[in-house]
């Protein structure tokens, strides 16, 4: 394989897999940005398809922020006992709430900063909120996105935040939201963790381990 430079694979990556997946959105279920900021939550170490299914409930019994605040965490856990650390979660998503209520006006701020202060919140749920609800350029760095960016030869590290600094250098930012939407799908699909499928690969032309492994 002819070497490329980064900036050029990251383009490929981004025109292949938007090719491949045309309609990517997030796959959580949601309403608006509080929705969208407690099921990320939720999702840790969960799927996607399991927190889809508990926050139909957990969201018709609390629909603001004030009311998550003023909620006892038990009945939080019970709602969401079947998407795991549901301990941790409830507890985090009523003080979260609080620190809404108390420093956003009850409203889901836009910054990275900001949403990083909350509780249970970490530089992955506030780039997802920050690029799905404000449209801002944010590079979403999960479980998928760090093995399959790792494959194609973008790094070698596991070191989320370095990461996503390091795709925020190569991927053109209006693109950036949608192509982790993306990685998500083409890492259940075909980029899997344990046997990917590099003769089905949109990406195999160019990426690094496909090439190696051929």
């Amino acid at each position: 394989m002819k070497e490329i430079t980064q900036k050029k694979r990251a383009d490929l990556a981004i025109a292949a897999l938007k090719k491949e997946y045309p309609g990517a959105v997030c796959s959580l279920v949601y309403t608006d940005p509080l929705q969208l900021l407690i099921a990320t939550r939720l999702s840790a170490q969960c799927t996607d398809a399991r927190v889809n299914l508990v926050t139909p409930a957990l969201f018709e019994k609390f629909r603001t922020a004030r009311d998550f605040a003023e909620a006892d965490v038990s009945e939080v856990e019970e709602l969401i006992k079947s998407c795991g650390l549901y301990k941790t979660k409830a507890r985090d998503i009523v003080t979260m709430c609080s620190q809404l209520c108390e420093s956003f006006e009850g409203e889901v701020p836009g910054t990275i900063e900001e949403l990083t202060s909350l509780a249970g919140i970490g530089r992955k749920t506030a780039n997802l909120v920050v690029g799905d609800i404000f449209k801002k350029p944010a590079v979403v760095v999960d479980t998928h996105c760090i093995r399959i960016t790792s494959r194609l030869g973008f790094h070698d590290i596991k070191d989320p935040k370095k990461i996503e600094f390091i795709l925020k250098e190569v991927l053109d930012p209006k693109e950036s939201n949608d192509f982790c939407h993306r990685l998500v799908l083409h890492g259940r699909a075909v980029c899997t963790a344990r046997k990917p499928k590099c003769e089905e690969c949109c990406m195999k032309e160019f990426c690094k381990y496909a090439q190696e492994n051929k």
